[in-house]
């Protein structure tokens, strides 16, 4: 069983901070809709898509929890993407009209199971992911 969390958490760690190749689907609606995703989606560009780097980081908060030998790696990712200026970007991404439909319901079922994934374990043990 470690060896298959082991392959599973480095499947998410080679890509959660992998910007290219990546799929874009958004309606543009001016120049500034044209960004590198890294900007566009500062948490969550990596893993080709978006639905993807959020499916990613949730892996590498659930590995983290259960298996003490990879809690350090997984953490280490898991404060690299979510800080607070990264998650101010993502809710400005988010919330922009015509972003109403963006990833709903998949990707934002899999954002709302990160969300709780973390949740949980700052609950059980006090980690906290939000870094300044």
């Amino acid at each position: 069983m470690l060896s298959l969390r082991r392959r599973f958490a480095s499947l998410a760690l080679t890509c959660v901070h992998r910007e290219y190749p990546n799929k874009i689907a958004h309606v543009l609606t001016s120049d500034a809709d044209v960004q590198a995703p890294r900007h566009l989606t500062p948490v969550f560009f990596g893993c080709f898509d978006w639905h993807s780097a959020v499916h990613g980081h949730w892996l590498l908060a659930r590995l983290g929890r259960i298996d003490k030998n990879l809690t350090n790696e997984c953490c280490q990712a898991l404060r690299q993407s979510l800080t607070k200026e990264k998650l101010e970007g993502e809710v400005k991404y988010l919330n922009s009209e015509q972003r109403q439909a963006f990833e709903r319901p998949y990707g934002l079922a899999w954002l709302l199971q990160l969300v709780m994934e973390l949740d949980e374990w700052a609950q059980e043990e006090g980690v906290c992911f939000l870094s300044k």
